[in-house]
């Protein structure tokens, strides 16, 4: 049996939760009493974490196969960043990701310290007895997760130690609702990213968690199309018929000699790149296949490709970049020759400037082009990073590293972001989206500086689309922000809306979606 990192053949007793923490998914906070004959699996994850995302799927597959079995996942919520403490953010997180099993919510990271975690995602099996058994940090553990309980199932019915029945179906019930206030139902389901068609007079939108893009008017919000279905799937087809797995990144170009219009589409959980066309209302796929590809300096054929979580796109000369969030990457493909290569980042997660293949990025999540320059929102470091097509050099415009973040307007060399997610670039203005700080900001590149245009810094203060008593509506977790017509259209993530600021008066208002 594999151990894992830091444990021996010696048997160690499993910590027990402690009281008085939140808890997600149960109806009350469970004890290794509860679980006694159980074998179970912890996840030690935080919700911004790109490796924790490819784990969440590895745990589902795990749950599936022993669903009748005495076989539980947990899910222990180990926040890196401020944003991440507060359990309604966590909550949030859960809906998006569909979490299905318990959720703890591990305050100041009490229980990441007993276990003796030091990264994220850990994952610790105890078997039957409360015996720590494996333990092993990084993603791609699926077979020996599947290994581990194979073994401890046959080996504990066989001594008598193991429970007949699965806790399951009484751990996992479905959230009350308050049938006085009831949830309410949304057009839109955490919605990523933004484009705009060239004369801006339709916006495409990736509705990420109904695993679809809408095409939108801009003037009237009157959806044009719907293209793909709430189901999740990989398929190609018809605009009815298409399947996406929460799309990101959507990339709007025309083709004036054709007079054709496609939209780029980065399918962030099906690890593809796909491609709408708008004239023959057709979806298809240009690069992956649903599987997540691990090669960081691949260099093929896109059709044989395999990417890793996608995360945005830029177009500059016939070639469109991509965001490899899940290779701490910048990719390119190329619509001509249709290979895709790296372009910048040498896969090593960290804040490095440089060449670009010696580069570092971390979980780049959001790109925009503007002149010679592409611009890129790097979330885990929680920087703004700049790449100069010229010179083939990377340089940091603001942050610092993995563990500096916070919220600090002034010069760019000492701003703090948290966590941004989406970026835009119009000229010397770089709007972006800094998502834990529920804001829009401004660099100057001008000037150096960094301003705050939509956004508190204190989020208590603003109120949730759920508060049926809300009168001031802030953002909830901004994932993009593009500019069109002198307006900031932001993509309001948790709070399932489109909204517009106009610099002009200061003012922020929501977009009807209008099916």
């Amino acid at each position: 049996m594999h151990t894992g990192a830091g444990i021996s053949g010696t048997q160690f007793k499993a910590k027990d939760f402690p009281q008085g923490f939140r808890w997600f998914n149960t109806d009350k906070p469970l004890t290794l009493n509860d679980l006694k004959g159980q074998i179970v699996v912890l996840d030690f994850w935080t919700y911004c974490c790109i490796n924790c995302m490819h784990m969440l799927q590895d745990l589902e597959w795990i749950e599936k196969k022993y669903r009748t079995k005495p076989v539980v996942v947990i899910g222990i919520h180990s926040a890196k960043f401020e944003n991440e403490k507060q359990s309604a953010n966590v909550k949030e997180a859960i809906q998006r990701y569909e979490i299905g099993h318990p959720v703890i919510v591990d305050q100041e990271m009490s229980i990441w310290r007993s276990y003796g975690v030091t990264g994220w995602p850990t994952i610790v099996i105890i078997d039957p007895k409360g015996n720590i058994v494996y333990q092993q940090s990084g993603e791609g553990q699926r077979d020996n997760i599947d290994d581990v309980i194979e073994i401890l199932l046959g080996m504990h019915e066989r001594n008598g130690s193991l429970a007949q029945t699965s806790l399951q179906p009484d751990i996992r019930p479905k959230e009350r609702q308050n049938k006085a206030q009831p949830a309410p139902i949304h057009n839109l389901s955490y919605p990523g990213k933004l484009s705009f068609s060239p004369d801006c007079k339709m916006l495409a939108i990736s509705d990420s968690n109904h695993n679809r893009v809408l095409v939108v008017e801009t003037g009237t919000g009157r959806v044009a199309y719907r293209i793909g279905g709430r189901e999740r799937g990989l398929l190609d087809g018809d605009f009815e018929n298409a399947r996406f797995f929460r799309p990101q990144g959507v990339l709007w170009i025309q083709d004036k000699g054709k007079n054709e219009d496609k939209i780029y589409v980065a399918d962030t959980e099906n690890h593809a790149l796909r491609l709408i066309d708008l004239q023959s209302k057709q979806v298809s796929t240009l690069s992956g296949n649903g599987s997540q590809g691990h090669w960081v300096n691949y260099s093929q054929d896109a059709n044989r490709a395999r990417l890793s979580s996608p995360w945005d796109l830029a177009y500059r000369d016939n070639t469109i970049y991509i965001a490899m969030a899940g290779l701490h990457q910048i990719w390119a493909y190329s619509i001509d020759s249709q290979a895709v290569a790296p372009f910048a980042g040498s896969g090593y997660e960290g804040i490095l400037d440089g060449s670009l293949d010696e580069s570092q990025f971390s979980q780049p999540s959001g790109l925009a082009i503007s002149g010679n320059y592409i611009y890129v929102a790097d979330s885990e470091v929680s920087a703004v990073r700049q790449i100069d097509f010229a010179q083939r050099q990377v340089r940091t415009l603001a942050g610092k590293d993995l563990f500096v973040f916070g919220y600090r307007d002034g010069n760019a060399n000492e701003a703090l972001f948290q966590h941004p997610l989406g970026i835009c670039a119009d000229g010397n203005n770089i709007y972006v989206a800094d998502t834990y700080n529920h804001s829009i900001r401004l660099i100057d590149i001008g000037s150096h500086s960094v301003s705050t245009l939509v956004g508190r810094r204190n989020i208590e203060a603003v109120c949730n689309i759920e508060d049926l008593q809300c009168g001031t509506l802030g953002l909830f977790e901004p994932s993009d922000v593009k500019v069109a017509n002198s307006m900031l259209y932001i993509a309001d993530t948790n709070n399932h809306l489109i909204r517009i600021f106009d610099p002009s008066r200061k003012a922020l208002t929501t977009m009807k979606i209008i099916f």
